[in-house]
């Protein structure tokens, strides 16, 4: 499916996107079309596995407009490949008010979609408006501090200290750099078992595995979930049960907050994309609550 190559302004930096306009007139209405504001997780890219998703959506209906952060992907800014989840969250505002300038589409339609790190943008994104007319939160992290609680779970202590104590140097002084995916044992954000081969599978030409090794503090006091009871849209949110790195109990307290309807997959946090077992019934459910929800009455 053919895209539109966007750019929009967030922060003084230009932002790329990819606008996919949406097949049919079903979820249409004389104000326009519907229309999905879209971004990846951590370090994460739109040509890194967010594509099959917005292709799908499109064909439903609904325009899609998936962007890159600042400093990552095909948008400028420096420093490049440091995550500022302050920063972050004003990016998603200012692609869901490109968004709504976009030519056929509902400007007070707008329907949030994160996975992952932007699984919980939206939740905070969405909060206390009333322009958005849905939400969709796959896999997401939507507490720092469970996610350092559930990383001990399932990493050795020496590997967390060692990239604990870079990020502290990284913090402190000179911006220090490491993998975004590794092998276990090695030095990265993401360490477990099968992560660098799940990444490197969807990963596009533009996605480095490169991040600022202060990311684990910038994530501590990240608290998302806490701003779903304030949505006022239809919550969806789709909750990998095995998954290692963003921990599901959290994405069930936060989807309990918001009212959510809820979807649970018996897979891991990399098995949601194309290519994967659980790929094509996640963007089917997706796909049916949006239609549900947007269908002009």
């Amino acid at each position: 499916m053919k895209y539109d190559e966007i750019t929009f302004i967030s922060g003084g930096t230009e932002c790329h996107a990819w606008h996919f306009t949406g097949e049919g007139d079903a979820l249409a209405t004389d104000a326009g079309r519907p229309v999905v504001v879209m971004a990846h997780g951590l370090a994460g890219t739109k040509d890194s596995g967010l594509e099959p998703f917005a292709e799908a959506l499109a064909a439903a209906g609904l325009d899609v407009f998936a962007f890159d952060y600042r400093g990552f992907g095909l948008s400028g800014g420096v420093p490049r490949q440091t995550v500022t989840l302050a920063d972050q969250l004003d990016d998603y505002r200012a692609a869901m008010a490109a968004a709504a300038r976009l030519p056929g589409v509902d400007p007070q339609r707008l329907v949030l979609w994160g996975v992952s790190l932007a699984g919980g943008h939206v939740l905070a994104a969405g909060a206390h408006r009333d322009d958005v007319a849905a939400v969709v939160s796959v896999t997401p992290l939507v507490d720092g501090m469970a996610a350092g609680k559930h990383a001990l779970a399932h990493h050795k202590p020496s590997a967390i200290a060692r990239s604990t104590a870079l990020g502290i140097r990284s913090k402190v002084g000179k911006a220090k750099m490491m993998p975004v995916v590794a092998r276990p044992g090695e030095l990265g954000a993401l360490t477990l078992d099968g992560c660098l081969e799940s990444y490197l599978a969807i990963a596009g030409p533009s996605w480095r595995n490169e991040i600022d090794a202060a990311v684990g503090l910038e994530l501590g006091n990240h608290r998302p979930g806490k701003q779903a009871k304030h949505l006022r849209a239809p919550l969806l949110v789709q909750i990998a049960d095995f998954d290692r790195s963003a921990p599901p109990q959290a994405a069930a307290k936060a989807a309990f907050a918001g009212r959510a309807e809820v979807r649970h997959y018996p897979c891991d946090h990399f098995d949601v994309y194309a290519g994967a077992e659980w790929h094509d019934a996640v963007v089917r459910h997706q796909v049916q609550f949006l239609t549900r929800q947007l269908a002009p009455r």
